[in-house]
């Protein structure tokens, strides 16, 4: 049973030229503000001022969800946002959908997740794909002709594309799932 599971984490770790960034270290987030009272795990965070200004010419995109809806790119300026490139055959992907599936829902009004479905023209195993790993709830884009996987300059899955409020990209590449949340916490903050 040892070998299996050191054979089954072998197929699903990346190499490490995969990795471009390290993850954020837990307290390497901006000081949070300080309103004069104690923050507590129940505090609700700050409200953030509604930003405004001119859209980043990277979200500058639309695309079509796998439920057949558009998504605007320029929905996502002003505010951080997470893109993950996924493909519905990719073992890592598969794992990942669970991870993405728990935290969406709990960061998705500060740091919303946006699937981006490529390398593969079947929809059908994309929509498979989504209702197994239960993502249904997250936004996920067929980019079948790999238009966005350009953009974005993406060349392999699983790949996190991690966006500031400023529309910059401050991280490129594979995470694990505890490297996902620190980023999260990070744009979060």
């Amino acid at each position: 049973m040892g070998a299996a599971l050191l054979a089954l984490s072998a197929c699903v770790s990346p190499p490490e030229s995969w990795v471009e960034a390290a993850p954020p270290a837990a307290s390497s987030g901006p000081p949070a503000a300080s309103s004069g009272a104690p923050a507590t795990a129940s505090s609700p965070p700050a409200p953030r001022p509604e930003p405004t200004g001119p859209v980043p010419e990277l979200l500058t995109f639309t695309g079509t969800t796998l439920d057949g809806k558009t998504f605007d790119g320029t929905s996502l300026a002003h505010r951080p946002a997470v893109l993950w490139f996924w493909a519905p055959w990719c073992a890592t992907c598969a794992s990942q959908g669970w991870t993405v599936a728990k935290e969406a829902p709990r960061y998705a009004d500060r740091v919303p997740i946006v699937g981006v479905a490529g390398l593969s023209t079947d929809t059908a195993a994309m929509n498979k794909f989504v209702a197994d790993y239960g993502i249904g709830g997250v936004p996920q884009i067929n980019d079948g002709a790999g238009e966005l996987w350009t953009r974005f300059e993406v060349t392999r899955q699983s790949y996190y594309v991690m966006l500031d409020a400023s529309g910059t990209v401050v991280h490129k590449g594979w995470l694990d799932d505890q490297d996902l949340v620190a980023w999260l916490d990070r744009l979060a903050a």
